[in-house]
């Protein structure tokens, strides 16, 4: 199989050695080949504008296609494109919705992208216990939809309808998350594709408990890897019983400042979400979204954008919070990391990436690098530029 795309002597690390940017980073015709022997011709693709469609999410990020996209219909498959993939050096990025915000899906040395959205089954509801089983193309909603005649839900809701397991990839969390925890109080088991292709259930198979009552937290390890230790295949979630009434109320404010303020004084008096001033956004388990509209054709406005964002994440930092709520860390935050974890956190994290994924090749460029990288003079933040470089470069 090294025949398809490099001599051995290219090196371990040499992610160019499979592809030569001269000719727009396609993958050797024989190596594409091979990705359809694995899942089959109509489930692959190299077209422009399919690769285009998955280099970005719904950021301001600069998109960074994928080389190819595959769409698995099964694990078997999953391992066979990691194993693949990995053997010969190739970057592995997983796909779900793309409804990210920090550029957690942008190929940024190309590889190829798994689509995991055509595996969408709900393999196993145990209402007695509340528990489900999903594949990673079920979304949020899909999932309350099927539960809707039990009395059950899902209820960690950070907005868009984002795939069970990217959420889980991510740490996601929403505003139901005062009340239900976020995704980390609410994935019990994980199945995950390694970078070799091996298949681990981090509880254990078939296990429906949070965590093994000895050894390490794998389940926690997985939540929020954002894709660089592996592919998340399935996860084992808790359900809850649907509330006994749901009352929703309108009312108008005279001024944004004063919805606003309302709105602090509300979660105040029911949680004290400590510290967290009048802002414009949404407030869940003590994480908020700025929302902020920005003109792309501005490039003072864009740097005093990205400069309002690092200040803000400091801010949080300075609080005791998180630079990133429940969209991970991604191209977004990789600067903040650091100052969050500290030296030996960062370390820590190399070791576990280095175990996992010693070749470097699991999502890459994504936060496990770990150093504080200037975005903007390495084109990763999106400058001025016409509707049509706005999607892709």
């Amino acid at each position: 199989m090294a025949i398809l795309l490099r001599p051995a002597s290219w090196g371990l690390f040499s992610w160019r050695g499979y592809c030569s940017r001269g000719t727009l980073g396609r993958l050797s015709a024989g190596f594409v080949e091979a990705l359809k022997a694995v899942v089959g011709s109509p489930h692959v693709s190299t077209a422009a504008v399919v690769r285009e469609q998955h280099g970005h999410d719904e950021s301001m990020h600069r998109c960074q296609p994928p080389d190819a996209v595959v769409w698995p219909q099964n694990v078997e498959q999953v391992s066979r494109l990691a194993a693949l993939c990995y053997g010969q050096g190739v970057p592995i990025i997983p796909f779900g919705t793309g409804t990210g915000l920090e550029g957690g899906v942008c190929a940024v040395q190309g590889g190829v992208c798994i689509n995991l959205t055509r595996m969408d089954r709900i393999l196993e509801l145990n209402p007695e216990d509340f528990s489900v089983v999903v594949e990673p193309g079920v979304t949020r909603k899909a999932l309350n939809t099927h539960l809707r005649d039990r009395g059950l839900w899902f209820p960690v809701d950070p907005g868009a309808d984002a795939s069970l397991c990217g959420m889980a990839a991510t740490g996601a969390s929403g505003t139901n998350s005062v009340r239900y925890g976020t995704m980390r109080d609410n994935v019990l088991n994980l199945e995950v594709v390694l970078p070799s292709g091996q298949r681990l259930h981090t509880a254990g198979p078939g296990r429906r408990f949070r965590k093994s009552a000895a050894g390490y937290n794998l389940t926690g390890l997985f939540v929020g890897s954002e894709g660089t230790l592996g592919l998340i295949t399935a996860a084992t979630l808790r359900l809850h019983p649907v509330p006994e009434a749901t009352v929703a109320a309108t009312c108008a404010f005279p001024t944004v400042q004063a919805a606003v303020d309302s709105t602090v004084h509300i979660l105040q008096a029911a949680v004290p979400v400590a510290r967290i001033g009048t802002i414009v956004g949404h407030v869940g388990d003590g994480n908020f979204h700025c929302i902020l509209l920005v003109d792309p054709e501005d490039p003072e406005e864009l740097l005093r954008v990205q400069a309002f964002a690092e200040q803000l994440g400091r801010r949080a930092l300075a609080l005791h919070g998180t630079c990133t709520g429940e969209h991970g860390i991604g191209l977004g935050k990789r600067q903040l990391l650091p100052e969050e974890v500290g030296a030996v956190g960062m370390e820590t994290m190399r070791q576990i990436k280095a175990t996992l994924d010693p070749q470097g090749l699991m999502n890459p460029g994504k936060p496990e690098e770990g150093t504080v990288l200037r975005l903007q003079e390495e084109g990763h933040f999106r400058g001025p530029r016409s509707l049509s470089q706005l999607l892709c470069p």
